[in-house]
């Protein structure tokens, strides 16, 4: 063999070498790419799994699946159908990805009902992928107006064994169909979603139970002619978080009438059972005759001690009593409350700031007193607990500020739509119930 030869054989085997080498380097570099790829799925799909997670209601917790989908796949549409109680139907349907022009086309449109595909899945609820819609064979086509929908993923959500609905994902953004992958992630993405609408469904029960049962410790308004009266309980957000907050109203022996408002510390059924003995107390040792609303208070506050209870209660006790030559006199003793804020038909607000007591439950040999003002013919008292003004990061000034603007802007409405303005004066974000009771003089 030649020198010629011997280097060409070796700068042949050497061509072998690095071609099998640039193999192997492609290879390695496509795995790793594909190692990255389900790396990054997998972190998405954690992700995405707090993210349904995250809230409680039922209605952001469905739309959230939807949307948390959309990204994992790159779908350009996607839905959630519910079934209806039988399972043979769609009871809801919630679109996702429409964008204006789109939504406007459909207007007037039925939502889906369940048919063709979507019918498919509901029958057979295993993973649904269809790279042709239109060559399906059970496919039923779009109604008029529809934007057009090549490919198709759909699975099937459980909750407690039983399918709640479906998943209907459509056109990755690629323009590819949807894969194997795109199904597996899906399917589980659907898994963490069955829990999540499980555990905000039993937020809802518990919330709506929690409600009924403080709206249940709470009285209804008597007739308290010739005032007019409103009244609104708000529970906390948190279902949790049974409250202490109460109101009460009556018509007391010698004509006057009396309002009280009040707070037992603490968010528990302990806290829910010592207001509903505290409301009930002082509307007994309200009705001796002629008390002054401090001797209530102060009788108040020696029976919550004799009964052993370690808790402690705000409460702001207001008589109204006829006025010699005609009107009305307030006469109110406040333990530790938010004060009272009286609003003229004129739009004047002011809280009757008299310098508070003790609450309930810190001393009984503290003094209380009590404080007088005129009550104006159309005036309107309002009394409410300080879920209503408190807000997490705000100083509490911020919020009766606000209140007040709320109440005197609508003096001259009707006590309801003026009480609805002040409940609403701040935003629906307290971390605590609220209690807001309001009494409206006659005009003359």
């Amino acid at each position: 063999m030649s020198e010629r030869e011997n280097a060409d054989g070796e700068d042949e085997d050497l061509r072998l070498h690095r071609g099998n080498l640039a193999s192997d380097l492609q290879l390695a570099s496509m795995q790793l790419s594909e190692f990255a790829r389900a790396q990054g799925r997998l972190r998405g799909l954690l992700d995405a799994v707090l993210a349904v997670s995250r809230d409680l209601e039922l209605a952001v917790v469905l739309r959230r699946v939807v949307t948390t989908a959309m990204e994992l796949v790159g779908a350009t549409y996607g839905a959630l159908g519910v079934l209806d109680e039988d399972g043979a139907g769609l009871a809801e349907f919630i679109p996702v990805g429409l964008d204006e022009k789109e939504l406007h086309a459909l207007a007037g449109v039925d939502l889906p009902q369940g048919h063709g595909l979507l019918r498919l899945l509901i029958e057979d609820p295993r993973p649904l992928r269809v790279a042709r819609i239109a060559e399906h064979p059970q496919a039923a086509g779009f109604p008029p107006g529809h934007p057009p929908m090549r490919s198709l993923l759909g699975v099937s959500i459980r909750v407690r064994d039983q399918v709640y609905g479906n998943i209907y994902l459509s056109d990755r953004r690629d323009g590819r169909p949807f894969d194997a992958d795109d199904e597996a992630v899906v399917v589980a993405l659907a898994g963490a979603a069955g829990i999540a609408i499980e555990n905000a469904r039993l937020y809802s029960r518990l919330r709506f139970g929690a409600e009924q049962f403080q709206r249940l410790l709470l009285p209804r308004l008597p007739d308290l002619t010739p005032f007019t009266s409103w009244a609104m309980y708000r529970p906390a957000a948190d279902p949790s978080l049974l409250g202490g907050d109460w109101y009460d109203a009556l018509v007391l022996p010698d004509g006057a009438r009396a309002m009280a408002v009040g707070d037992v510390m603490g968010h528990d059924v302990r806290a829910a059972a010592a207001m509903a003995q505290v409301r009930n107390m002082l509307r007994a040792l309200a009705f001796d005759r002629g008390a002054l609303p401090s001797e209530v208070l102060t009788r108040l506050d020696q029976a919550w001690e004799a009964m052993g209870e370690s808790s402690m209660a705000t409460v702001c006790l207001t008589r109204i009593e006829p006025r010699a030559g005609g009107g009305w006199n307030l006469c109110w003793s406040n333990a530790g409350h938010v004060p009272p804020l009286l609003v003229t038909r004129e739009g004047d607000a002011q809280y009757l700031e008299a310098e508070a007591d003790a609450p309930l439950g810190v001393d009984t040999a503290l003094p209380r007193h009590d404080h007088r003002h005129l009550l104006p013919a159309g005036g309107t008292v309002l009394m409410f607990t300080d879920g209503l003004v408190e807000r997490p990061g705000q100083d509490l000034g911020v919020g009766l500020k606000a209140v007040a603007e709320a109440a005197a802007a609508h003096a001259d409405d009707s006590l309801g739509k003026l009480c609805r303005a002040v409940s609403t004066a701040q935003p629906d974000d307290g971390p605590d119930d609220v209690a807001l009771l309001a009494l409206r003089a006659p005009a003359e």
